[in-house]
């Protein structure tokens, strides 16, 4: 899904209130971590992450491989922080602006 930086900017101050679900550590993007996260948006939309300093990986690396293994979209990336986005197929929560 390709979003708007309209969009971008509504769903960032959205993910500002929120704290991180899950932490990336040393063992970087891990099956577990993924089936965590895929689990995490069958209850919510918007999904925030921290990579903690002693991972190896790249954030902006680790943030697109896991978009691609969610089928989400990667909202932002600032420091070590990621937001993802995938709304609900039946019924959306967040609605974005046009």
């Amino acid at each position: 899904m390709k979003l708007t930086s309209k969009q971008r900017a509504y769903l960032r101050s959205l993910a500002a209130k929120e704290t991180a679900l899950f932490q990336i550590g040393k063992n970087n993007l891990t099956p577990e971590v993924v089936q965590s996260v895929e689990e995490a948006f069958n209850n919510r939309e918007l999904i925030k992450l921290s990579v903690l300093k002693n991972a190896v990986d790249d954030p902006m690396e680790m943030a697109e491989a896991l978009a691609g293994r969610t089928n989400s979209t990667l909202v932002e990336i600032i420091g070590h922080k990621i937001v993802l986005y995938r709304s609900f197929k039946d019924e959306p929560v967040i609605v974005l602006p046009k």
